[in-house]
């Protein structure tokens, strides 16, 4: 059974809010890495942010990871969800300079779902540990409707 929500999929705004220049000026992964394409919300005050990837026929996944019906790797909805923790912690510190939040592990991580080209990923983090070393974020993944994915991520500050 999946988690409750954390943020009901009504209130997700479809107006981006934050695009790729602000991204890239918060995190450092860049070419086949970049896993996130905007941000949709961010919210200190809840401790949320909501990111997307746009999905696409040229990503270099495709094709291999299942020839004839492609589908996004576990691994990469989970580097996408990482990516939006990390902007959310640059942006609450941005006297950090170059630093960022490194992966740190996952914990009861559950793919309930698909992610093809042409989708639309949503990622949306809450934030329920930032005050000491180890940064953790509950995250959950989905393509329209349908939770596709969800776990808890761990960081450390690098």
């Amino acid at each position: 059974m999946p988690s409750p929500l954390i943020v009901p999929l009504n209130e997700i705004p479809t107006t981006v809010l934050m695009g790729l220049d602000k991204i890239q000026q918060m995190i450092p992964q860049r070419h086949e890495m970049q896993q996130l394409d905007g941000i949709l919300m961010f919210d200190t005050e809840k401790k949320i942010a909501v990111g997307y990837k746009d999905v696409t026929d040229s990503e270099f996944w495709v094709r291999g990871h299942i020839p004839g019906r492609p589908l996004m790797p576990g691994v990469i909805m989970c580097e996408s969800s990482a990516q939006l923790c990390s902007f959310y912690f640059k942006m609450c510190q941005p006297e950090l300079g170059n630093r960022f939040l490194g992966f740190g592990g996952m914990d009861n991580v559950r793919f309930r779902g698909t992610v093809s080209p042409g989708d639309r990923f949503i990622i949306v983090v809450k934030n329920i540990k930032i005050e000491s070393r180890l940064k953790v974020f509950d995250s959950q993944g989905f393509v329209g409707e349908k939770m596709v994915f969800e776990g808890r991520i761990s960081g450390i500050e690098v």
